[in-house]
C-alpha cells in the first residue's frame, strides 16, 4: 500500500510541475530576470504549493499519527547554522543558473532533453560529493556544533 502511495503522490507532483511549466527551465529563469523578460507567474505556482501546503500539514498534524507509519517522522534540527545556510544558497544558485531544482527535473526526465538528464547527472555526482565531503569532515564538524 506505501508503494502504491507513493507513485500516486509523485505522480500528482510531476504532474502538477509539468502544468504549472516549472519543467520548463525557460520559465524559470525567466521569473529570475527582473529586468529583462520577467515571467511572475512562478509567485502564483510556489503561492498555491504554500496554502496547499499549509492546509496539508493543518490536516496531517491533527491526527494522532500518519496513515501509512505508526509515528511522524521529523527532523529534531531546529539551528539555523552554516550547513543550512550554505545548502539553501548553494540550491538557490543552483536553480538560478540551471532553471531546475531537483523536483522539477526528475519529471522534465520524460521529455528526453539532454540537458535535463545532464542536470540530473550533475545533482546525482553533486550529491555524492557532498555526502563524501560530509563523512570526511564529520569528525571536524561534531567538534564545532
Amino acid at each position: 500500500m506505501k508503494l502504491i502511495a507513493t507513485y500516486l503522490i509523485g505522480l500528482v507532483f510531476g504532474v502538477g510541475i509539468s502544468l504549472s511549466g516549472m519543467a520548463n527551465p525557460a520559465k524559470v529563469l525567466n521569473f529570475f530576470d527582473l529586468f529583462g523578460a520577467w515571467d511572475p507567474s512562478l509567485i502564483f505556482v510556489m503561492g498555491g504549493a504554500l496554502i496547499t501546503t499549509f492546509v496539508g500539514y493543518k490536516m496531517v498534524f491533527g491526527r494522532a499519527a500518519p496513515v501509512l507509519e505508526p509515528a511522524f517522522h521529523l527532523p529534531s534540527a531546529r539551528k539555523i547554522d552554516a550547513k543550512l545556510v550554505g545548502g539553501s544558497a548553494l540550491f538557490g544558485i543552483g536553480w538560478g543558473i540551471a532553471g531546475f531544482c531537483p523536483g522539477g527535473a526528475l519529471p522534465a526526465l520524460g521529455t528526453g532533453q539532454w540537458e535535463v538528464f545532464a542536470f540530473v547527472g550533475a545533482l546525482v555526482v553533486g550529491v555524492a560529493l557532498g555526502k563524501g565531503l560530509q563523512a570526511a569532515l564529520a569528525p571536524d564538524l561534531q567538534t564545532h556544533t
